[in-house]
């Protein structure tokens, strides 16, 4: 990695498809978080007690990503980019991965024709989390305006000079756990999940991260009232970047067109998709780009 004042340059294997990172962020970008534009995709940051931004860009003349982020971030530096590597999946190997698939009978033209595809992960995992209880049974768009309600009524204010599209903090979790959800647009047992999971999570008894391993963190999730084993396995996948999450009962994974007219039902998928471990979350990624393409 070299670096200049504020920028940094995060090197990755190729093939990595920008087009991919875009279009899974610009669909579900928050308004005052997030900003998504044709080559550069920027957010707010709250990472070791510091508030800050960071902006990423695609290079055309080299494998990497440009990295520029705010003064505030300087300390927690190491982080910011352990994160990023992480949410763009730079530490990917490609090849590793379509070995893996290559004989395949479904999977195998899937990836050779998409050797690029990767994790789009989140940022933050509590945001992510919110988001996957949002987005229970609502099409993404409407989790989208749900979640930016959230951001709205309870995420902290911000202003920086030299990234003026950047103006909230997303809410944490003891803002969520604690307010006034009503008129928010979900339903009230909803509200009651998102809130408890909040609670649990602004208290220490639920810890946001794998150190426990994938099995036990999905385990655990699903214990809690209103949460089931897509959501879990969704969190596991889309928050931590985990390789072999997978939520087989996803309608955009049971109906991809590689299944034919009929689909697949989701205990097939489960079962087909032991053939796939230890990388069943790259299996979903080949899987919804065949349903995004239908």
């Amino acid at each position: 990695m070299s670096q200049s004042a504020h920028t940094l340059l995060l090197s990755y294997q190729p093939p990595w498809q920008w087009q991919q990172f875009h279009a899974h962020f610009a669909l579900r970008a928050l308004t005052g978080v997030e900003s998504v534009q044709a080559h550069s995709y920027a957010r707010s940051v709250h990472l070791a007690g510091q508030h800050g931004w960071f902006r990423v860009q695609p290079l055309a003349d080299q494998y990497a990503l440009q990295l520029q982020y705010s003064e505030s971030l300087q300390p927690c530096l190491a982080a910011l980019t352990a994160r990023v590597r992480k949410m763009f999946d730079l530490d990917c190997q490609p090849q590793q991965i379509s070995a893996h698939f290559a004989n395949d009978a479904q999977l195998g033209s899937l990836v050779a024709r998409n050797p690029g595809l990767r994790l789009p992960t989140a940022f933050e995992p509590f945001e992510q989390a919110v988001r996957a209880i949002v987005g229970q049974q609502v099409t993404v768009k409407a989790a989208v305006t749900i979640t930016g309600r959230l951001v709205t009524r309870l995420g902290k204010p911000l202003q920086f000079a030299d990234a003026a599209d950047i103006q909230r903090l997303f809410p944490g979790p003891a803002a969520i756990a604690e307010a006034n959800l009503d008129g928010i647009g979900m339903p009230g047992k909803r509200v009651q999940t998102l809130q408890r999971f909040a609670a649990q999570v602004a208290s220490g008894e639920l810890r946001l991260d794998l150190q426990d391993g994938y099995t036990a963190f999905v385990e655990q999730l699903c214990a809690l009232p209103g949460i089931g084993p897509w959501t879990a396995e969704y969190i596991a996948l889309r928050a931590f970047g985990e390789v072999d999450a997978f939520p087989a009962s996803d309608l955009g994974l049971l109906k991809a067109p590689v299944w034919g007219a009929a689909g697949i039902d989701a205990r097939q998928l489960k079962a087909r998709a032991e053939a796939w471990r230890p990388w069943r979350a790259y299996a979903a990624a080949h899987l919804w780009h065949n349903y995004s393409e239908g």
